[in-house]
């Protein structure tokens, strides 16, 4: 039986703050360092996703989400400056092909839209579906969709996961 609950989260103003109200969701795995930090989008834009032959736009609309997934865990400031250079500053997502080396040198790993699924099979930077995101296998068992209130946490079991709203100013 899976269960569910909402987080809400202040998307980053467009006027005056520059993104410093911003909130994020942190989902935390319990039996290791690995995390996924999820921000929400403030307006549509264009997310370009760069691929060896070609390149593809998605639209992500108002309360779509941003997510970095760091299977093995590492720094959040790294995580959320990721997240924001996405989210605030429209960067392009590159897609590896899948036999390609670099893709074992990925600590972190990109995914955006409405709805993602961390999965613990899939090879790091080499998939240009946004939803899906290379995770851990604890957190693999949860699923994320985006709302205007917020983002939904679909989840098996609680004790595999802590899940916390932290501010951008307690990051940077």
């Amino acid at each position: 039986m899976t269960e569910s609950e909402l987080y809400p989260l202040y998307r980053e103003s467009d006027d005056e703050s520059d993104g410093k109200d911003a909130a994020y969701l942190l989902i935390s795995s319990t039996a290791s360092p690995a995390f996924i930090l999820i921000g929400q989008v403030s307006r549509r834009f264009a997310l370009c996703i760069e691929l060896q032959e070609r390149e593809v736009c998605q639209t992500l609309m108002e309360g779509d989400m941003v997510a970095v997934s760091a299977p093995e865990g590492g720094e959040l400031r790294h995580a959320a400056m990721l997240l924001e250079l996405v989210r605030s500053y429209r960067q392009p997502l590159l897609v590896l092909p899948k036999d390609h080396a670099g893709s074992k040198r990925l600590s972190m790993v990109v995914s955006a839209g409405s709805e993602i699924i961390p999965k613990c099979t899939i090879i790091r930077g080499t998939h240009p579906e946004q939803n899906v995101i290379c995770s851990s296998e604890e957190l693999s068992a949860l699923s994320f969709h985006a709302s205007k209130d917020g983002v939904k946490v679909t989840y098996p079991s609680k004790d595999i996961f802590k899940a916390e709203i932290i501010r951008y100013s307690d990051i940077f």
